[in-house]
């Protein structure tokens, strides 16, 4: 095909971050400079941000085969640079300022790795073929290997690292092993082409039911999960917030993509099969967090019970879907840069384990009442109270629920937000407590005037504002689902 120069400017947040890559690879080269590595990095992306104006002007348009560049890929782009931005800042912060302190080996490498899992997720995004999404989840998933065992010298990184490896291979593998039988039952790769399959075929289904199971594995669905609070807890804070954002939100609104689009998958087994995973992580991610001491795997079991309340969406499949899934999945993006930024902060600079333990949390406010003010946004938010973002995205899945009939779903929605209130107030409750006597690390007095501290404080008032006023952001969902 020939490539015009609208193609070119469809590409331009792809080809900015991985042009970003390259003059940071380079740059490590010629001098190591954990500073000039991060302006890079962040410069980069800010481009690559700022290139989605003129993308949105050409969309929507098919760039390859493989690449479509769409509303719902511009708007996703959009989160995934804002999240890749979010982690690159928190990630400076957290590998030390200074030469000599903070994190004892190679710090550059990490922003490399970062680039390189962002470009991923933005094909993984913009793609309509089953070969560009195996290509995106792989380009984003090799170097979150990397990133997860980042603190090699610590045995809970390098265990995390292994399990990531070992269950996400699994995971990709059914993955495959459906795109094969589609494949051979379709002949093409095509989303277009697969939709035309027969929903009565038992072949598509079982190749469909094993696309659910890789999905399931990426997205930690029960019962597919157990690798997700123990990768939560070992991998480096920053490295957490970025499977908590980027990968999941990459990951969902491919198959939100291909559900949308195979009419095959509300046919037979597979939507009661959808359902069930629907509930069970709602009930199982609610239930296990309740018994989690350690913030960073109660982080973990929520994100399960999350994205079981967003499975909702893929039911309907209609364009109220798309725009609920865009919502929620922004509104749980900035409060998760929010949270795990506390932790983030909380852990730096680099020594020993992260301060993830609950009682390292007590009495924050009387030490940095801003960062628990943060904290406590973020918590209320993830709850689902009025005034926060999290409001919103739980009343738009609700409302997609309602006209889809879902009435037992909605039920364990409800009912799994209850039982999340209980863990969230318990967080809360912790940070407004008497001081503790184990006080292990402390964030640095002046964290707010620092670029990490900035972001945080940004991304807590953006989870007050989409609560209070959230009319741009609907507008946006509703662009996106045209």
């Amino acid at each position: 095909m020939n490539l015009t120069t609208e193609h070119f400017i469809a590409l331009l947040p792809l080809l900015i971050t991985a042009g970003t890559l390259m003059a940071a690879m380079l740059g490590i080269a010629w001098k190591r400079c954990h500073r000039m590595t991060f302006l890079i990095t962040v410069v980069g992306l800010n481009l690559a941000l700022l290139s989605l104006y003129p993308v949105l002007k050409v969309a929507p348009l098919e760039v390859t085969p493989l690449m479509t560049v769409d509303r719902l890929a511009v708007m996703m782009m959009a989160l995934v640079l804002v999240a890749g931005l979010a982690v690159a800042t928190l990630a400076r912060a957290y590998l030390g300022h200074q030469e000599g302190e903070g994190y004892p080996a190679n710090r550059e490498e990490m922003y490399l790795l970062v680039l390189l899992s962002v470009a991923g997720a933005l094909v993984l995004v913009s793609t309509r073929h089953l070969a560009g999404m195996f290509i995106g989840l792989e380009l984003m998933s090799m170097p979150l290997y990397g990133m997860i065992g980042y603190a090699f010298f610590q045995r809970r990184s390098l265990e995390a690292a292994l399990k990531y490896l070992v269950l996400s291979g699994a995971g990709s593998a059914a993955l495959l092993f459906g795109t094969a039988l589609l494949y051979a039952e379709a002949g093409s790769l095509a989303f277009s082409d697969l939709a035309l399959l027969d929903g009565g075929s038992h072949f598509a289904q079982l190749a469909l039911g094993l696309m659910v199971v890789g999905f399931a594995f990426k997205l930690s669905l029960a019962p597919f999960h157990l690798w997700t609070p123990d990768v939560y807890e070992g991998a480096p804070a920053p490295v957490a917030t970025f499977l908590a954002t980027v990968g999941k939100v990459a990951v969902f609104t491919v198959m939100l993509r291909l559900f949308m689009e195979l009419p095959v998958v509300n046919e037979g087994w597979l939507k009661p099969m959808l359902m069930v995973l629907a509930g069970l992580s709602i009930l199982v991610g609610n239930l296990l967090a309740l018994q989690q001491s350690n913030i960073k795997r109660l982080l973990g079991y929520s994100s399960v019970a999350h994205f079981g309340y967003l499975l909702l969406v893929v039911f309907p499949g209609n364009v109220e879907s798309v725009e609920a899934a865009v919502v929620y999945m922004a509104t749980y993006l900035f409060t998760s840069v929010a949270v795990f930024g506390v932790v983030t902060l909380m852990s730096s600079p680099f020594g020993g384990r992260d301060s993830d333990a609950l009682y390292e949390y007590r009495g924050l406010f009387w030490r940095r009442p801003w960062l628990t003010a943060v904290m406590t946004v973020g918590m209320l938010s993830l709850a689902g109270i009025p005034l926060t973002a999290g409001f919103i995205g739980k009343f738009y899945l609700i409302a997609v629920g309602v006209g889809a009939q879902l009435w037992w779903l909605i039920g364990l929605l409800i009912v799994g937000s209850a039982i999340g209130l209980y863990y969230y107030l318990r967080v809360m409750t912790t940070l407004f407590l008497l001081e503790g006597r184990m006080i292990r690390r402390q964030p640095p007095l002046n964290w707010e005037q620092q670029a990490g501290g900035i972001m945080l404080l940004l991304a807590a008032a953006l989870v007050i504002v989409l609560g209070v006023y959230p009319q741009p952001l609907l507008v946006l969902a509703q662009a996106a689902s045209l």
